[in-house]
């Protein structure tokens, strides 16, 4: 059952996300050669420490409980990637995704980081996955249904000659990281039969996956971190965003984005 928020809730989950994108500043400021996974996870634990945040993945149940604070995958890794003591090289592209509870609500987002000059594949790839995420956004203050926004975000990528993550889909968000209803990138039957409407009060972690190469992932031996099959450079960008009688508020901004 998809929970609307009211006003006031939205409220309380914006300084919930106000804290992640605080994070992803610091992370931001933390990207360059050398610097190791596991340092840019600590940097963003402290910070929730400090604030009496709690972290939302780390200790998610799995056949191992997830470790760390964020998820840290690098160029054909998807998500959740563990971090750890792997440096990060020129020419990596990193994607961080973190998320925190405050006060009793959650706030959850994801970006895709270049490390020093990238390549021209991996450039536009980054492009094409940051404007995929705003185009959603922006479709859900024009749409009635996730369908249609779905279809167009869709539309998008494989215009670009890339292909749209299947395996993972965004999700509601509340009280709880994971709530009703999946949010899927993509038009499927299951989606058809589970469409849901676009009305004040649903607040969504929007989440497009892109890759450059096949839409196929496998998970590795550590049971968490997925990559592409075909080894392929994989973008991911996510904002937790409410819908208002206004139109979409973006709860996960950073000053400086849209």
């Amino acid at each position: 059952m998809i929970s609307l928020k009211r006003p006031r809730e939205i409220e309380l989950m914006r300084e919930a996300g106000r804290l992640v994108a605080r994070a992803h500043r610091l992370i931001r400021g933390m990207i360059e050669p050398g610097v190791t996974t596991g340092q840019i996870d600590a940097v963003v634990e402290n910070l929730f420490a400090q604030h009496g945040a709690t972290p939302l993945f780390k200790g998610v149940p799995g056949k191992v409980p997830f470790p760390s604070v964020c998820c840290i995958s690098v160029n054909e890794q998807v998500v959740h990637g563990i971090p750890g003591t792997r440096r990060l090289e020129p020419g990596d592209i990193v994607k961080v995704d973190t998320g925190c509870r405050l006060n009793g609500w959650c706030g959850d987002s994801a970006w895709t980081y270049a490390v020093g000059e990238i390549d021209p594949l991996k450039k536009r790839l980054m492009e094409i996955g940051e404007e995929n995420l705003y185009l959603a956004i922006r479709e859900c203050g024009r749409r009635k249904r996730w369908s249609e926004v779905a279809h167009a975000m869709e539309q998008h990528v494989r215009q670009a000659g890339y292909s749209v993550v299947e395996q993972f889909v965004g999700h509601g968000i509340g009280r709880e990281m994971h709530e009703d209803p999946q949010v899927p990138n993509f038009v499927s039957s299951q989606l058809k039969r589970h469409d849901f409407r676009i009305e004040p009060g649903l607040v969504l972690a929007i989440e497009p996956m892109v890759n450059a190469g096949t839409k196929n992932v496998r998970v590795l031996k550590d049971h968490w971190t997925v990559e592409t099959k075909d080894k392929k450079p994989s973008v991911h960008f996510e904002h937790t965003v409410a819908m208002t009688p206004e139109g979409p508020d973006i709860l996960t901004t950073w000053e400086d984005q849209g």
